[in-house]
């Protein structure tokens, strides 16, 4: 049996079903499970004082490419729309391989910790040069991150159509086939799960009608959730209307793709009756609100989604559309979005890390984490209130007004990933070393 006390936070933000706020308490941990939140705890224990700090559930990230972390600012690409940024950068991912994919993943994920981030969900889509899905969770194993991985694929290339370079796409069979064994590897689904793998085809624009009706029977009877990009932007509402005639929401639900089990990335373009839709159905999003930006996407219906009982996380997207993995922000960044469409009380500080905590774990079904509760996982995040970014801040439980936007201590499921702001799992300068070297040697080799 471990024990750990987390002891007298100045705020502890528990995102329990009461949204319950305390002041001067305490968090009792026994082995990766909160046994007790209240004032006056005590342990045989470590015992770690979180004096002067805010306290909040590990926040989680619904939709990444942690791939993309070797491509981050790539010329050519730092202007485009998404389809015109994309044909820029599948040349370069093309050249990925195994060490290129698990670096990549480990960079990504690292930043991810150090943004208080402790599940995080992945889509990778393409598999170059021999690299698999398992290459990324085993970055996460050594990182030490919950982790979500999608065994995401593209099937139409180029000459049949679709958006991707023929030589990224792989046969419907081999897809599917693949999905079978990744899950079957390396999916758990027990409480307190540090792996489930889901299944995500990349896109409508990328995959087939069938494969995207396969892919949800495989998803279904195999009992794992599905993922894939959704009316993205304006570009992919007109390739929906001419390709199948029809908008995003309908071609989804025609082909089994909403649900309990389903969530879709981005859906900045959704209309109201997709909207209703999938309130109705249960089915989530994940909202990436700084890749949006960068791409010119525009702004995601949020708030209406908000109101109408939709499911919204948040995802940082790829470091190649973003630029970065830091999910404090990305939390920010919602906030303020939605204020700037909508007026200023549009969306509170503590809303928007509700959307990054419960919201996001809401998404990927899983209860067991994104609140702080008794017998809820220990995965928690120690904000450290008496820095620059918060001097003179009247609440610094509003934490997305004024900071910090590093986390000072973050336990993934009662464990250190990250202590006094430095990655405790991992040397950190090594891997951006090995990181920075893999990134020279692909624009070398262009």
């Amino acid at each position: 049996m471990t024990e750990t006390l987390i002891k007298g936070a100045d705020t502890i933000l528990t995102m329990d079903d009461a949204r319950r706020e305390l002041g001067g308490a305490d968090i009792l941990i026994r082995d990766g499970v909160i046994v007790a939140i209240g004032h006056g705890l005590e342990t045989t224990g470590e015992t770690h004082l979180a004096g002067g700090c805010v306290v909040t559930p590990g926040l989680v990230n619904t939709h990444h490419h942690l791939y993309q972390s070797l491509t981050r600012a790539v010329p050519g690409g730092q202007d485009a729309l998404l389809f015109g940024w994309l044909k820029t950068l599948y040349p370069i991912w093309s050249r990925f391989g195994p060490e290129e994919m698990r670096i990549s993943a480990m960079t990504g994920l690292a930043e991810l910790a150090l943004s208080g981030c402790s599940l995080s969900s992945d889509h990778l889509y393409l598999y170059p040069n021999g690299a698999r899905l398992e290459d990324t969770i085993e970055a996460a194993r050594i990182i030490g991150l919950r982790f979500h991985p999608t065994r995401g694929a593209m099937s139409i290339g180029e000459s049949l159509g679709g958006l991707p370079p023929d030589g990224l796409v792989e046969r419907e069979d081999d897809i599917l086939n693949d999905c079978i064994r990744v899950i079957d590897a390396f999916h758990d689904a027990s409480d307190g799960s540090m792996c489930r793998v889901g299944v995500a085809p990349c896109s409508p624009f990328s995959v087939s009608r069938e494969l995207m009706r396969d892919a949800a029977s495989l998803a279904r009877d195999k009992g794992v959730m599905m993922h894939t990009h959704l009316a993205e932007n304006d570009e992919d509402i007109v390739y929906s209307m001419e390709k199948f005639g029809c908008r995003p929401g309908q071609y989804a639900e025609e082909l089994g793709w909403t649900g309990e089990d389903v969530w879709h990335a981005h859906c900045v373009k959704l209309d109201g009756q997709e909207i209703d839709l999938f309130a109705k159905s249960r089915t989530g999003v994940a909202h990436c609100p700084c890749s949006n930006c960068r791409l010119g996407s525009g702004i995601a219906p949020v708030r209406a989604m908000r109101d109408a009982g939709v499911k919204v996380g948040l995802g940082v997207d790829g470091s190649a559309s973003n630029d970065m993995g830091n999910l404090i922000l990305e939390a920010r960044q919602s906030m303020l979005l939605q204020r700037v469409s909508k007026g200023a009380d549009a969306m509170s500080a503590r809303e928007a890390l509700e959307i990054a905590t419960r919201g996001g774990a809401d998404v990927l079904g899983r209860p067991d984490c994104g609140r702080l509760a008794v017998g809820k996982r220990a995965d928690i995040a120690i904000w450290d209130s008496q820095g620059i970014e918060s001097a003179g801040s009247w609440d610094p439980a509003a934490l997305l007004l004024a900071g910090p936007t590093r986390v000072r201590d973050l336990y993934v499921e009662g464990r250190v990933v990250v202590r006094g702001g430095h990655l405790a799992t991992y040397d950190l300068p090594a891997l951006l070393a090995a990181q920075n070297r893999l990134a020279r040697r692909l624009a070398e080799s262009l």
